[in-house]
């Protein structure tokens, strides 16, 4: 027997569900930025970097330094995706949360509670594909560190998805960073398939190489 349950939002949650959502998004930094350190073109500017002041001063502790501040700045960069990200995100959707998502006709907002505390959390917006066609957008998808794998990200990816069918929407389709692998191998075991890869909105995006991954879970007809 599980020692959870999913149930709708309530206003009560919300500071638990802000701190649940701002610390899903920015564990991921490390990663991306670690990755952007593997990047050819982020090595090349390094070298540069590190070479330019011990050719032209011979000094290697400037050399150093120099090399210093360039991963300081590459780390700040990286961060500043995610922080951005976070700021608008509860400056936007998650500023009224009851408001946004529960009081709005195809659009939810729920849940994982486990002995009274918020443990993870899921949200449903209403979408149209190009083709016409109904789309949930699944969103906010976050489960706390100490309750990870005990299939609490399934279940709420599972509740957007019997959302979508009972509204009569023809597919799931949802977007998160490349840096989210744990995730990514969530949505496709649960029959998500890869839909396409694009770079994030913003100058250093490109730089970084951090990109966006989209899929969509295709809901069978008939059911």
């Amino acid at each position: 027997m599980s020692d959870y349950h999913i149930r709708l939002y309530k206003d009560s949650d919300y500071e638990l569900v802000r701190n649940l959502f701002e610390c899903g998004i920015l564990e991921h930094t490390r990663v991306a930025f670690y990755h952007s350190l593997t990047v050819p073109h982020i090595w090349l500017f390094m070298l540069v970097v590190f070479l330019f002041p011990l050719l032209t001063t011979g000094s290697i502790p400037l050399s150093i330094l120099a090399g210093t501040l360039a991963i300081v700045g590459l780390w700040l960069g990286t961060t500043d995706i995610y922080h951005t990200y976070v700021q608008h995100s509860l400056s936007d959707d998650m500023q009224d949360i009851h408001k946004y998502y529960l009081q709005r006709d195809g659009y939810c907002y729920w849940v994982a509670e486990s002995a009274g505390e918020v443990v993870g959390m899921v949200a449903a917006v209403p979408t149209s594909h190009s083709s016409g066609e109904r789309h949930i957008e699944l969103k906010r998808m976050s489960v706390a560190k100490s309750h990870r794998g005990k299939g609490i990200a399934k279940v709420l990816c599972r509740t957007v998805i019997d959302f979508a069918r009972e509204k009569g929407c023809s597919a799931v389709i949802l977007e998160t960073s490349f840096a989210q692998i744990d995730a990514q191998r969530l949505y496709e075991k649960m029959g998500f398939r890869y839909i396409r890869t694009c770079y994030a909105p913003k100058f250093t995006a490109k730089l970084i190489d951090f990109r966006l991954v989209f899929y969509q879970y295709d809901i069978p007809t008939g059911r």
